[in-house]
């Protein structure tokens, strides 16, 4: 196995069949995958990771995502929305701290008042600091006039996770009604992409009923849509969840982080240019995992800056809680980490992918 791996990594075009090889490599040939992709990621992208402060605006959503513990039916959310100075204090925090860039996340509303509050706090936002921080949405489906207005209005950047891009899968983890729609999902990755965001997308890495096959083309689909960005991580169960009652057919959360791990490095052999970010689910398995996902080939870190109080209240998954805030303190030694994963910290960039620039202007 530890040839034919070599001999997968020499080839300048990866098949779906090297995938799924190079997805079950074992721990010891998963070091020749890891080496491969931080290679790539120095010659293409370089050794610096990007901070983007991320604000979760709201844990209001009219969705019921059957694996989301934010889900609309789930009673035992206490729902909240960041107040407007909250949110300008928590930009402020990012800036004073040179970071270049901030992502607005939030559960999926497409009513006149959010879309309003989202045009007004873009609007705010790019008017802060020296030079306009980068601004990343991350708000779900909406209609294209909506993602004009909040491009418009100074965002960039806008990622929208697939979760899985096997149409079958998907429905397996959605409800079956207008609001959960596979092929609208997509229509809006493609709006995304003409109206001029830098796209990301993504998906859950170790669901119930999902094979290494499905991750495999998970990893052709992103290449196919020319994504700019990506953002993926384990599945975490949630307890209050339809999903949970599949607990039994999930993998160990330890084969999750680890194939997550390889799931990062291979889409940065795949796609040389890409941003890819090491997700918050990675470290609330592994006190060390988003570091972890520098070393295999990320290189954009989120650090939490809403609120403390809001915290446990933006529960998606288990354990989600539990993780530590992002202090000064936190925050330093997070610097420690990533340079001993052989990174700089990008601070005062934007941190852009450079994957766009090449898709929109042929750079």
């Amino acid at each position: 196995m530890h040839n034919k791996i070599a001999d997968i990594l020499q080839n300048s075009v990866l098949n779906k069949d090297d995938l799924i090889i190079l997805l079950s490599a074992d721990k010891e040939n998963s070091e020749l995958i890891f080496k491969k992709a931080a290679e790539i990621k120095s010659k293409c992208v370089g050794n610096f990771t990007y901070f983007r402060g991320l604000i979760e605006l709201s844990n209001i959503c009219s969705k019921n995502c059957l694996y989301c513990g934010i889900r609309n039916s789930n009673k035992e959310v206490e729902r909240y929305v960041v107040s407007d100075e909250e949110i300008f204090n928590s930009v402020q925090y990012a800036l004073d701290r040179d970071w270049g860039s901030v992502v607005i996340q939030s559960g999926e509303r497409m009513d006149t008042n959010f879309i309003n509050k989202v045009e007004y706090l873009i609007k705010k936002i790019s008017q802060m600091g020296e030079k306009q921080p980068g601004i990343t949405l991350s708000l779900g489906e909406q209609k294209i006039d909506t993602f004009k207005r909040w491009f418009d209005a100074g965002a960039t950047r806008y990622l929208l996770r697939i979760e899985s891009s096997n149409p079958k899968l998907f429905a397996q983890i959605h409800p079956q009604d207008k609001l959960h729609n596979y092929e609208k999902r997509i229509e809006n990755l493609y709006n995304l992409q003409k109206l001029g965001y830098m796209t990301g997308t993504g998906v859950m890495i170790g669901l119930p009923f999902q094979t290494i096959e499905d991750l495999a083309d998970d990893l052709l689909f992103m290449k196919k849509l020319d994504i700019d960005m990506v953002g993926m991580g384990p599945y975490i169960e949630h307890e209050n969840t339809p999903l949970y009652q599949y607990k039994d057919l999930l993998l160990p959360v330890e084969e999750r982080y680890f194939l997550s791990l390889k799931m990062i490095a291979v889409l940065r052999i795949l796609m040389r240019d890409v941003n890819i970010a090491s997700a918050t689910a990675l470290q609330a398995i592994n006190p060390d995992g988003r570091e972890e996902g520098i070393r295999v080939g990320a290189n954009v870190i989120m650090p939490n800056i809403t609120p403390l109080h809001y915290h446990k209240s933006y529960n998606l998954y288990k354990g989600k809680p539990d993780i530590i805030p992002e202090t000064d303190n936190y925050i330093k030694n997070l610097e420690k980490q990533i340079a001993l994963a052989g990174d700089t910290v990008g601070y005062g960039e934007k941190g852009d992918p450079k994957h766009f620039f090449k898709r929109t202007l042929g750079n």
